[in-house]
C-alpha cells in the first residue's frame, strides 16, 4: 500500500521525506496510457511531486514541477499539494526507448538534456515563486538534487525509481528526498552519501516487500531515525465542468462566437486526467450570454 512519511535523523540534523507510490503511479500511467519509458519518466515526476508537495508551508499552497529537455517525452508537468495529492501529464505518453547502458529504462534519453527543471510555488501572493536550473542528466532525481543544492542552498539527495512489469503495469515505485539541515555535521553528510551509493535502488527494496519505514531504517541504521508523520499519497485531479467553462470564456468573445456560429459540439479534454467535456451549440450560446463579453 502507498505511504509517505516525514522523518528526521541524528537529532534533527537530517530531514527526510520518503514514499512508496506504486498504486499512485500505476493509476497515472494507466490513465495516460503510458508506454514503459514514458511510465518511468512520468512516475518519477509524480513521485517527486508528492514528496515535494508535503514540504509546502500551507495547505492552500501548490507546487508545479516542469521538466523538458527536448527529448521524445516532450516534457512532463506535475502539480502537487501539501496533502501529498498530485496530478500531471506527459507530452508524449507513447515514448519508449531502448534500454540505457545500465540495462534500465532510458528516462534520461526520453527527457533530454537541452532544457530546464522549473519549480513554481503558488503561495497565494500576486506572483508565484519560480526557480529553475539547467537539466544535468534528465534522470529527474539527479536534476532535482541539483536544484535543491543550487537554487535553495540545501544539500540534498533525491532518489526516484519506477519499475515497469512485463504486462506494462507498475511493479514498484517510490522515492525519497534527504536534506542536511543548517549546521549539520559534514562527516554525517559524507556517511549518508556513502550509504546511498552502496545500497540497492528503492524499487529493489519495494520489490522485496519492504515498507517505507523498513527502507528508511535500513538506510539510517544507528542514526536515531524518527518518523513524525504518515500520509497516503494520491493521484487527484480537481477538474470540473465549471473550470472548463471558465477556460472557454477566457478565449475571448470573437473566438467564442466563432465556435457558436460553427453550430458544432465542442469537446474539451483535461490534460491531467483525460476526462472529456462536451459543449453543444446551445451550451456555447449560453456561455456567451452569461459571460457578458
Amino acid at each position: 500500500m502507498d505511504k509517505l512519511v516525514r522523518a528526521t535523523a541524528k537529532e534533527g540534523q537530517v530531514r527526510i521525506v520518503a514514499a512508496i507510490t506504486t498504486d499512485l503511479v500505476n493509476e497515472g500511467a494507466l490513465m495516460h496510457l503510458c508506454a514503459p519509458t514514458a511510465a518511468a519518466a512520468f512516475g518519477r515526476m509524480l513521485t517527486a511531486g508528492t514528496l515535494m508537495g508535503t514540504m509546502l508551508k500551507s495547505k492552500q499552497d501548490s507546487l508545479t514541477l516542469q521538466i523538458d529537455g527536448g527529448g521524445e517525452a516532450k516534457g512532463v508537468v506535475v502539480t502537487a499539494h501539501a496533502d501529498s495529492s498530485v496530478k500531471g501529464y506527459i507530452g508524449n505518453p507513447n515514448v519508449d526507448l531502448p534500454a540505457n547502458k545500465q540495462g534500465k529504462l532510458d528516462v534520461g534519453g526520453a527527457i533530454g538534456k537541452d532544457g530546464y527543471v522549473r519549480i513554481i510555488r503558488d503561495m497565494g501572493l500576486k506572483e508565484p515563486y519560480i526557480g529553475q536550473v539547467p537539466i544535468r542528466t534528465g534522470e529527474i532525481g539527479d536534476d532535482l538534487a541539483y536544484y535543491f543544492t543550487v537554487s535553495e542552498q540545501t544539500p540534498s539527495a533525491v532518489g526516484l525509481g519506477v519499475l515497469v512489469d512485463t504486462d506494462m503495469s507498475i511493479k514498484a515505485s517510490g522515492g525519497f528526498i534527504i536534506q542536511m539541515m543548517p549546521g549539520a555535521d559534514e562527516f554525517l553528510a559524507d556517511t549518508i552519501t556513502y550509504r546511498l551509493e552502496e545500497i540497492p535502488s528503492i524499487t529493489e527494496f519495494i520489490e522485496k516487500g519492504m515498507n517505507i519505514e523498513e527502507i528508511l531504517e535500513f538506510i539510517f541504521e544507528d542514526m536515531q531515525l524518527k518518523i513524525h508523520e504518515e500520509i497516503k499519497p494520491t493521484y487527484k485531479c480537481d477538474c470540473c465542468r465549471e473550470r472548463v467553462e471558465r477556460a472557454l470564456i477566457s478565449i475571448g468573445k470573437r473566438d467564442l462566437e466563432e465556435l457558436y456560429n460553427d453550430s458544432k459540439t465542442e469537446e474539451l479534454k483535461c490534460h491531467f486526467c483525460n476526462k472529456k467535456y462536451e459543449f453543444s451549440h446551445e451550451d456555447i450560446g449560453q456561455l456567451l450570454k452569461e459571460s457578458k463579453l
